[in-house]
């Protein structure tokens, strides 16, 4: 008699790889609409007549929905309750949305004295776009999550997460990249790279709802014949469960303070490189975007050799180490030489494609998969708290230091900020960081999670 095992469809190679690659199109072009402003932040003072604080404020709103009306968690549990198909589409439609509402903000004229709230009316309808934007994108972001560990949970999680990280990352290179060529273009038209970013994220949703097709095919293939098979259904006592996890409350906390030294910065990267490195403008973005250059090669590497060796918790400590040594040497005024922020970014991208490659798949190892949306969700939603405020953190710290610049620069004045208080920051952030990738390790080897462990099994 012969027996015939059924194999999934994730047991294919190809299918695996091909639902990937399809996912992190979305993924690519979220992230290029969530830096697409940075280099332009120039643009903004001079012709919008922005300060500092005013582009802290639009930054900041990344997070408001996430953190404050706790959307971001709320999109977790829906992709528990309701499957990945169902939040994917519904995530990359909120993208676009807020993204559309973004470009009418930036591309339309408001009177100099229309304010909502005390504030600049512009300002805030582009932070509303851009903080729906935020509820979509991170959403979007868990749920891919799911997905891959859905699709290559015993294989190639590690790498596969750093393979669509790597590509997003390039989403974020773009941003760097392309905003101020663009926008020359065009006539110095702020709003040029936003319709672009626009139209990948259109692209991105149209991926989403194709890839719906392959989950089908990959639920279909799971159902045993002649079998119901019932799975163990999310319950909202499991949140209680997830929050009573010492290890994800590690996990989260390292999150928000490797993240809070990154995106954050990225997002006066360009800034800083005009001001403290006296890079034009038209090349200011391209020394930020090596950053992302770097993970596109490093984050699969360093992913799959957590897959075959493991030690992930001592990854994610060297890569948090690097943080401090690199923001502290930004902060330094001695070295104000181009050459030491090409080097210097480049390192920070090595740290990027570390932390995350080895954080992301430990993630699996210490919560239930059927509780996996949620306890991302969690995740992303303690690390909005970073993204939202450390931005706009940052904005009032510069302005604070640096008294009537913004007011200089918006008069065309050649007039430089002084970057040395926010970089302190940021190294602040990293050593915290160091000491929560240290107290992880310590728990791993107390309740054996398995994080210096490998991922595929063999």
């Amino acid at each position: 008699m012969t027996e015939v095992i059924k194999q999934s469809l994730r047991d294919s190679k190809v299918a695996r790889w091909t639902a990937l690659g399809i996912i992190s199109i979305t993924m690519f072009a979220g992230y290029m609409l969530t830096d697409i402003m940075s280099p332009l932040k120039p643009l903004l003072e001079s012709q919008l007549k922005w300060t500092s604080t005013d582009y802290g404020v639009f930054t900041s709103a990344y997070g408001w929905l996430n953190v404050f009306f706790i959307m971001l968690i709320l999109g977790g549990i829906i992709l528990d309750k309701m499957g990945v198909r169902f939040t994917g589409v519904m995530a990359s439609g909120v993208m676009v949305l807020g993204a559309s509402i973004k470009y009418y903000a930036i591309s339309t004229t408001f009177a100099p004295d229309a304010m909502i709230f005390g504030w600049k009316s512009q300002v805030v309808i582009a932070s509303i776009g851009f903080a729906i934007f935020g509820v979509g994108v991170e959403v979007a972001g868990i749920t891919v999550s799911k997905i891959i560990v859905k699709w290559f949970k015993g294989y190639e999680m590690a790498l596969a997460m750093g393979m669509q990280m790597a590509v997003a990352r390039l989403g974020t290179l773009l941003a760097m990249a392309a905003p101020v060529p663009i926008a020359t273009y065009f006539n110095d038209s702020i709003s040029a790279p936003i319709a672009f970013a626009l139209v990948l994220l259109v692209a991105g949703f149209i991926a989403f709802i194709f890839y719906t097709f392959m989950d089908k095919k990959l639920d279909a293939s799971e159902v045993v014949e002649g079998e119901v098979v019932v799975d163990d259904p999310f319950k909202f006592s499991d949140i209680l469960l997830i929050v009573k996890n010492k290890g994800f409350w590690l996990i989260a906390l390292l999150c928000v303070l490797f993240y809070s030294s990154v995106f954050p910065f990225l997002k006066y990267a360009a800034d800083l490189m005009v001001n403290k490195y006296h890079v034009s403008q038209e090349l200011a973005g391209l020394i930020p975007s090596l950053l992302p250059l770097g993970t596109l090669f490093l984050t699969p590497l360093f992913g799959g050799i957590y897959d075959k060796k493991g030690k992930g918790a001592t990854i994610m400590i060297i890569g948090a180490t690097m943080l401090v040594i690199i923001h502290g040497i930004f902060s330094l005024p001695v070295f104000n030489h181009w050459m030491v922020a090409v080097v210097l970014v480049i390192l920070l991208g090595v740290a990027l494609s570390l932390v995350p490659s080895a954080m992301w798949p430990s993630v699996a190892k210490i919560i239930p998969e059927k509780q996996l949306g949620t306890a991302f969700s969690l995740i992303f939603w303690i690390q909005n708290w970073g993204l939202m405020g450390v931005p706009l953190l940052i904005g009032i710290v510069l302005d604070k230091t640096n008294p009537g610049v913004s007011a200089a620069k918006a008069a065309g004045e050649n007039i430089s900020y002084n970057y040395t208080v926010p970089m302190l920051i940021f190294t602040a952030f990293g050593i915290l960081a160091v000491l929560v990738a240290y107290m992880l390790k310590a728990d791993d080897k107390k309740k054996g999670y398995g994080l210096e462990l490998p991922n595929i099994q063999k």
